[in-house]
């Protein structure tokens, strides 16, 4: 072969080496790209399913059971029975509106003095009592205002019952619609990310032929694969936890109150489960992509 000859085929060899590694980046990154995508949609329903639980609690928590008392009861009578309902399993926390405040509350709300034309204050002294969580529910209310309704000091105890359990049983429903999702993007982010995975392994089909007919195990060439799927796995899921964080921010920029509901253990295990579902859905889809095409004859690999 002649020098020139030579400097050609060099030449030819380098920017078919060039055009063929570029190829494969633009492969992988796509790779990254759609893979990122269904994280960030697995991360937005573990993300979902997780703070539903502090939803659940706080909306619990922040429902009311109002204790009437009885008008001959003194202000340090009302305090009293404060400091002993604190000590209940049951309670987190109490409230207490005297007859003024609330005549005060009323009068704002209506826009008139309700005393002006009665001549007397209408309202009682009350107790807003919150429970916690685990005793939100219609049984634990009923026994609870058994007890208050016995202290002689109390008049009347009202509670909005059926508010509760509608709210227990739509929180109870959207964990089962969560759950449902979360199992079928599973499902599909499985099947979109094994589909891209087998296009580029069907890339380079031959190569792995070529390999084991110089003898490579089947370990030795499946390697260099699963080791490019862990790095897209971890990259995707980096992106992905960057693309919830900067929600997550949105979020709290123009409602910081969510904050409550929203801690920082919630966001530190949707990382966590982001990560390890990008390692864990890569590296199976190389895994099961490659033994595809290292199972296939030489045949096979023409016809497909």
């Amino acid at each position: 072969m002649q020098p020139n000859s030579k400097i050609t085929y060099v030449k030819l060899m380098r920017k078919r080496k060039k055009k063929t590694g570029s190829r494969r980046g633009v492969q992988w990154m796509t790779l990254c790209i759609s893979t990122s995508m269904v994280l960030v949609l697995l991360g937005m329903v573990v993300f979902s399913v997780l703070t539903s639980h502090n939803l659940s609690q706080w909306v619990k928590e922040n429902l009311t059971v109002t204790v009437m008392l009885n008008d001959e009861v003194s202000v340090n009578d009302a305090k009293l029975l404060c400091r002993d309902l604190y000590h209940r399993p049951y309670s987190r926390n109490i409230d207490y509106i005297s007859r003024e405040q609330a005549l005060k509350e009323q009068s704002e709300a209506m826009g008139s003095d309700p005393s002006e034309f009665l001549g007397m204050n209408p309202f009682s002294a009350t107790l807003e009592l919150q429970l916690k969580s685990d005793y939100a529910n219609r049984d634990s209310l009923r026994w609870i205002a058994k007890e208050l309704r016995k202290n002689p000091k109390v008049n009347d105890v009202a509670y909005q019952v059926d508010l509760m359990d509608s709210v227990n049983r739509n929180l109870a429903k959207m964990n089962i619609l969560l759950l449902v999702i979360a199992s079928l993007l599973t499902f599909v982010s499985f099947t979109l990310i094994s589909n891209t995975v087998r296009l580029n392994v069907y890339s380079r089909r031959f190569i792995i032929h070529t390999m084991k007919l110089v003898g490579a195990s089947w370990g030795f060439i499946r390697r260099p694969f699963m080791r490019q799927g862990l790095v897209v796995g971890i990259v995707a899921a980096i992106i992905a936890i960057a693309v919830l964080g900067a929600c997550v921010y949105g979020l709290y920029y123009y409602e910081p109150n969510l904050m409550t509901i929203i801690t920082w253990r919630e966001l530190a295990i949707t990382g966590v489960a982001v990560l390890l579902f990008g390692v864990i859905l890569t590296s199976i889809c190389c895994y099961i992509s490659v033994n595809k095409f290292l199972r296939m004859t030489p045949g096979e690999l023409y016809k497909i």
